[in-house]
């Protein structure tokens, strides 16, 4: 998030380097006196890089200058595409129209730029057919490698095989 900046009587140092409303720089001054000018103009006086020597501040309506910092931040959140995982569950002796419905969901989430972790679901006795949830698993690979790839290879966690799949980086 941002930094807080100290504005007036909250900068604590004894000179600051101080810019103007318009850019141009006024020099060296104590802070009373920056805060003076500042005020007798109908501004604020805002640090704005407290770590240089002196500290350098600048003459402006800090209120503004906040919703402006906001405005730019809300901005900037919209146009961020975040990334959900969807999990599809199978079954190892899933049939095929069931195969290929849970497929194509697949695709629909890879296509909206989303991941989607693949869950091979063993009951029972089950898990001494590893080898069938992996055939099945390396189907769906096939048939979404034109639009996704493998973050995450096959594995067994308890009685679950995981694939984890995320779509391609879009090529511009």
């Amino acid at each position: 998030m941002a930094v807080k900046q100290r504005v007036n009587n909250e900068i604590r140092v004894r000179e600051v380097r101080v810019i103007g409303v318009e850019g141009e720089q006024l020099g060296v001054l104590p802070t009373r006196e920056a805060i003076a000018k500042a005020t007798e103009l109908g501004y604020d006086l805002v640090e704005v890089a407290p770590t240089s020597q002196p500290p350098v501040c600048r003459i402006m309506d800090y209120g503004k200058f906040k919703y402006e910092q906001n405005k730019k931040l809300h901005a900037m959140k919209q146009h961020q595409k975040t990334t959900h995982v969807k999990e599809i569950k199978l079954r190892p002796h899933t049939d095929k129209h069931d195969l290929d419905f849970k497929i194509r969901h697949v695709r629909e989430f890879l296509q909206a730029s989303d991941k989607v972790k693949v869950t091979m679901m063993f009951r029972g006795r089950e898990m001494a057919y590893l080898d069938a949830g992996k055939m099945t698993l390396s189907k769906v690979i096939e048939a979404v490698n034109d639009i996704g790839i493998i973050e995450q290879q096959p594995r067994l966690e308890g009685r679950n095989m995981i694939l984890i799949l995320s779509p391609k980086p879009q090529t511009a």
